[in-house]
Formats: C-alpha cells, sequence, structure tokens
C-alpha cells in the first residue's frame, strides 16, 4: 500500500497563486529597503551549534532545531553522559550545528568575520527562512521568512528614527493602514527593576511583565510573586499599569517613577528623543505608541525595543519587531559595536493582507495572454505572435494543443488570464487576430502584421 503523503507540522506548500502574493511582499519590502540605503547579505541556513545557543534566553534555546552529527554518532557518546538522560549533557555530543532561529545573531557572526571588509555603519537587510521548534498555530510556524533590516557600527537615535520611517514607508506601499509601532526602552525596564528593587531578577521581571496585554494585571502580579518578586517590589509598579495620555506624557510620569535610576533616566531621554524627532518628520500610515511594558524577553537588547502590532480588526500577533543591540557582536570578540534592527513578520503581514483583501487584483493573474490552439497551422502563427508579444515583455503563453475550445477557455478563467486572443483560419487568411477581453467580454481585432496596436492596451 502506497504512503500517504505528508509534511511536517508547521510548514506549508505553496501555490502559485500564494507565491505570487508572496513576492509582491518582498519585492515591496525589498525596495523601501534599498531606497532607505541598506545593501543585501545572505547567511547559511544552518550555524555552529555555539552560534546560536545561549543568545535567545532559555525560552528560545529550547526553540532551536538541533542537527544531528553525521554517521555513527550514538557510539561516540561515553555511557554515563548517554545513561544521564539529561539533554543539556548529550545535545553537545551528538549535534554540532543548528538551523538559524532568526537572522540578527547570524547577521552579527557575519560582521564579525567580515569586519575588514565593511564599511561601517554597515546597513544589511537580509530575506531568508528561519525555524523554529515551536507550537504551530495561526500566525505561527516552524518555517517562517524573516525580513530583517540592521544597522551596526552606529549608535545614533537617529537610526532608530529611520527604522520607524521605514516601517511606516512599508506598511503604507502595502496599503495596510492602521499599524501601532510600539516603542520601549530596555534601560527603562531595568531602571524600574532597580527602584522596586529586583534588579537581580530583571529577566524574570521582564518575561512576566510582557505578558500583561496576554495574562492581564493580576495573571503578571501572580507569576511575578512566582519568581521571587515580592508584594512590596510589585505595588510599587501599579503606576506602570495605568499609564495614559501621549507618549509625551506617559514619559513624564515614567520620569517620576524613576527618579532613583540614573540607568532608567536615560531609556527616557533616548524615546523623548525618538519620538520628538518622529512627530516632526510625521508618519504616513503608522501610529507610534510607547508601551512601557514592552520587553520581548530577548537577552541582547539594551536599548530601544520595537514591536509592530496589525490593525486592531485583524486578530493576529505581532508582525514586525526589533531594538537596539549594543553589545550582540561582543559575544564573537568585536567589542563596542553598537546595532539597531527592525525585522518584518512577512508570513503574518500575508495573513492580514488576505484578510483585509489588500493584495491587487492584478497580481493574481499568472499570464497576461493566451493564446488557444486551432490546429497546427493556427497554432504555428500563434507561437509567433507569442514569441513577439514576450520580446516586449508580456507574459505570453499558448495553450499546448487543440483541445475543445470549452477546455481551453476553462483553463484561461482558471489561470485569472486577462486576454485570449483567437486565431483561426478566417483570421488566418485575413492575417488578423482576435483578442477577448476576459474581464469585459468584448473582443476586438487587430493585425498580425502590427501586434503594436495590442500592446498599447495592455
Amino acid at each position: 500500500m502506497a504512503q500517504k503523503p505528508s509534511i511536517p507540522k508547521g510548514t506549508r506548500d505553496f501555490s502559485p497563486a500564494e507565491v505570487t502574493k508572496r513576492d509582491y511582499i518582498f519585492d515591496t519590502v525589498k525596495r523601501q529597503f534599498e531606497i532607505f540605503g541598506f545593501q543585501p547579505i545572505e547567511t547559511p541556513s544552518f550555524e555552529n551549534f555555539e552560534t546560536l545557543m545561549g543568545k535567545y534566553g532559555d525560552e528560545g534555546d529550547r526553540l532551536i532545531f538541533k542537527i544531528l552529527k553525521s554517521g555513527d554518532f550514538i557510539s561516540k557518546v561515553d555511557d554515563v553522559t548517554y545513561s544521564s538522560k539529561k539533554s543539556n549533557s548529550l545535545m553537545p555530543k551528538i549535534s554540532d550545528k543548528a538551523l538559524r532561529y532568526d537572522l540578527t545573531v547570524p547577521f552579527a557572526r557575519y560582521v564579525v568575520m567580515h569586519q575588514n571588509e565593511i564599511d561601517f555603519p554597515f546597513k544589511r537587510y537580509q530575506i531568508q527562512p528561519v525555524w523554529r521548534a515551536d507550537r504551530p498555530q495561526k500566525g505561527r510556524f516552524r518555517e517562517f521568512y524573516q525580513c530583517d533590516a540592521d544597522v551596526v557600527g552606529s549608535d545614533s537615535l537617529l537610526q532608530e528614527v529611520e527604522l520607524i520611517k521605514l516601517y511606516d514607508a512599508v506598511f503604507t506601499d502595502l496599503k495596510l493602514e492602521g499599524v501601532k509601532i510600539k516603542l520601549n526602552n530596555r534601560k527603562i525596564l531595568a531602571g524600574i527593576a532597580e527602584v522596586i528593587g529586583v534588579k537581580h531578577l530583571l529577566v524574570d521581571f521582564t518575561v512576566a511583565l510582557d505578558k500583561l496585554d496576554k495574562i492581564g494585571e493580576e495573571g503578571v502580579r501572580k507569576e511575578m510573586l512566582e519568581k521571587g518578586i515580592s508584594e512590596q517590589s510589585i505595588e510599587k509598579l501599579t503606576p506602570l499599569f495605568h499609564l495614559t495620555g501621549g507618549s509625551l506624557v506617559q514619559l513624564e510620569s515614567l520620569k517620576l517613577l524613576l527618579e532613583g535610576s540614573e540607568e532608567g533616566l536615560k531609556g527616557v531621554e533616548e524615546l523623548i528623543f525618538v519620538v520628538q524627532t518622529i512627530q516632526k518628520l510625521g508618519l504616513k500610515s503608522a501610529s507610534l505608541a510607547i508601551d512601557v511594558t514592552l520587553a520581548r524577553g530577548l537577552n541582547y537588547y539594551t536599548g530601544a525595543i520595537f514591536e509592530v502590532s496589525a490593525p486592531e480588526e485583524v486578530a493576529m500577533g505581532s508582525i514586525g519587531g526589533g531594538g537596539r543591540y549594543d553589545d550582540l557582536t561582543g559575544i564573537f570578540g568585536m567589542k563596542n559595536t553598537s546595532g539597531v534592527g527592525i525585522s518584518f513578520g512577512l508570513d503574518r503581514i500575508y495573513l492580514v493582507l488576505e484578510e483585509l483583501a489588500l493584495f491587487p487584483d492584478d497580481i493574481k493573474e499568472s499570464i497576461q495572454v493566451l493564446c488557444v490552439n486551432f490546429g497546427d497551422r493556427e497554432s504555428m502563427a500563434a507561437l509567433q505572435l507569442v514569441s513577439q508579444l514576450r520580446e516586449k515583455g508580456v507574459k505570453a503563453d499558448l495553450y499546448p494543443s487543440s483541445a475543445k475550445m470549452q477546455k481551453q477557455m476553462k483553463y484561461a478563467h482558471n489561470r485569472n488570464v486577462p486576454y485570449v486572443i483567437l486565431i483561426g483560419a478566417q483570421e488566418l487568411e485575413e492575417g488578423s487576430f482576435v483578442v477577448k477581453d476576459m474581464k469585459q467580454g468584448n473582443q476586438k481585432s487587430y493585425s498580425l502584421q502590427a501586434p503594436e496596436e495590442f500592446l498599447k492596451t495592455l
């Protein structure tokens, strides 16, 4: 009995129509990347085990897909390690590579390895797939594309401003209105932890705080208590849960809360600069909002933190995010090199555009013109016309056999072909071809000697 074919959970096949829509997003984002002065690079789909491990926190490390060593790797593991059944000690013995979890850490590795070839500040973009051993659900996959833009080698806050403008430009191009860009700063989070007396529990504190929109204030309080944060410390956070007013008003309120933290106040000043600059420059379709609970849970952010939310009418998680990482390249031996970057969640953006019917109608067209095949003589004339149209950049094709007209027209309809060309015996005699407009239903004749007249209508 033949095996029923399947694919791993969290992965997908893409139809021609889906690939075309994805390419539309890729091309839109890539165009704006290049307008903003970013250059493309690519890195391998898998990295050395030690390159990735320990860079994303405990949760991230668990979601990294490990690649088993080649050959009889189990026989080389000593009995004590094997019998312990502890993955932390066993894994390095049986795996020395892993699929990349994101594009940022491989980028940091790239910068360090190629630092003598790079002109700093280095602005790069990268559009490649990444893999995470996550639980599949709507908008969350185990294999998906990321699309990153990073600037390394500059600590200027103008880079944060530029990345916010880049987000706005891309979503404006995609006609996706109502996107909210949320902004925070890890210095503020560190400052809050300091003033409430839990600086030593910064990671636990930020991970819990980051869940406010998912589990609510009471849920956050409960999780913090479970992590060893006292009721007294949590009580000091109450004003944080109820900040009101615009971004600058909230930041002024934060100044009062963070009076005892130099680091926290520095984070506030950085955000004030970014917000004020964006207010002067303006945004086309997105909005910018301060969210002091935004933590993103990644160990390498040291300054600004970005997260992008889809329009409110779409039930979707974040569709982008990023931040400032002053010491990321330091883990590979390159100290004092600041960087900041953002990522576009392309698969989620696809789902949002699909749900809101924002894909242009013309990208559904796989070809612009299909010639009907009436037989040997007619098909030769049609093929010559197809060749002429292709030379002019028109996506044109000839149906391969002289099947029934109904079958050929159904094929054209199913492929969303806007124009069908008919060259029958009569047209051959007259030296003409008939173009049927599949949307309007009307048709018109043109001379085979002057197809340029038809080209003007495309």
